[in-house]
């Protein structure tokens, strides 16, 4: 079974990768390499032959038609996607362009490859959009978890970009019959991703001895989601699940931002002491609150845990210390992706 995995060289998309290929998977992986995915990541699978990769943009359709006749794969899964919110507030065009045409563009180059399978192979073949929970907007403190049926409400320029696209990719199945499948997750976190966001972000500054900026008062809900986890759901999805369905993906884990950051803190604290003996919570720093920002989200994931079994392995205690000993042990990766444009990128968004 041969897998075309678009965005395979971003964080979720290489963890996929290498999760596939531990389960003898034949994969294809297809990016741009912009900047928040790098070929360091799966540099090692391509060197040794365990996939092939293409650098083509989702958007280019003519592209992605030529890989797609030359690999003739059986299942499409969609990572590709601008995804940092703070990032969809500065420059909202980019996620406009990928997001919304990138996919629309995909989707039509693989509908036009799909219409030409035997009856065998149309069967078989499956087209898997990943996405976020943040479609749903923002939920208050005492309401439910969001489920598969909950109302769209996007407040983010991201937010509103992946809407839209699970919206199109709704409709090709609707319209055209063609065979997706669409799933949203929450936030995920583990090895490989790229320090904008959060938890990667607060390992690295800190073990820099630099500020560690929180958000408003960092009392704002996520619902983490270890990465090894997501893709374990997604293989049982792309293997058991039903075109035209909609499934989420949580980690059944909320906690606060600040919660986080003083979890972060602590475990340093015990591995990777200041030579001051001083706690590297001293390095938090509360900053202007960004726009818009959701108050909380939380997942359901009760449809796919009673249909395939699914539930998370991870506690967020025992996600985050491998996390952090992940980063601990890879420091030629982190100088290898913090570059000075995102230095200069950090400074300007958070005002440190």
């Amino acid at each position: 079974m041969r897998y075309f995995v678009t965005g395979g060289a971003g964080f979720i998309g290489s963890n996929y990768i290498y999760n596939a290929v531990a389960q003898g998977k034949e994969v294809v992986c297809l990016d741009v390499l912009s900047y928040a995915s790098n070929f360091l990541y799966i540099e090692p699978l391509v060197t040794n032959k365990f996939i092939s990769f293409e650098r083509v943009d989702i958007g280019d359709q003519e592209a992605v038609r030529s890989v797609l006749k030359k690999y003739n794969p059986e299942y499409i899964v969609n990572f590709a996607a601008e995804t940092h919110v703070d990032r969809s507030i500065l420059s909202p065009e980019k996620f406009i362009s990928t997001n919304i045409l990138g996919t629309f563009r995909l989707l039509e180059a693989s509908r036009g490859y799909y219409e030409k399978l035997t009856s065998f192979e149309k069967a078989k073949f499956r087209f898997i959009h990943i996405s976020t929970d943040e479609v749903f907007g923002s939920l208050e403190k005492d309401e439910n978890s969001f489920t598969e049926s909950s109302s769209y409400q996007p407040n983010s320029p991201y937010s509103a970009s992946k809407a839209s696209s699970d919206h199109i990719v709704r409709s090709w199945y609707h319209t055209y019959k063609f065979p997706a499948i669409i799933t949203n997750c929450s936030n995920n976190y583990g090895p490989y991703q790229f320090p904008e966001k959060l938890i990667p972000l607060i390992i690295i500054n800190a073990l820099n001895q630099e500020a560690l900026p929180i958000y408003g008062d960092g009392k704002q809900i996520r619902d983490w989601l270890y990465v090894d986890d997501h893709c374990v759901a997604l293989s049982l999805i792309i293997d058991r699940g039903h075109p035209g369905e909609t499934y989420n993906i949580g980690g059944n884990c909320q906690i606060t931002n600040l919660e986080v950051v003083t979890k972060i803190c602590n475990i340093l604290d015990e591995i990777k002491p200041l030579e001051s003996n001083k706690s590297y919570n001293q390095l938090i720093k509360f900053v202007d609150d960004r726009p818009g920002h959701d108050r909380r989200y939380a997942v359901n994931s009760s449809k796919i845990s009673s249909h395939f079994g699914w539930a998370p392995l991870e506690s967020f205690d025992s996600g985050i210390k491998k996390t952090i000993n992940w980063y601990l042990e890879n420091s030629k990766w982190i100088s290898n992706v913090v570059s000075g444009e995102y230095k200069g990128w950090i400074q300007k968004n958070y005002k440190i």
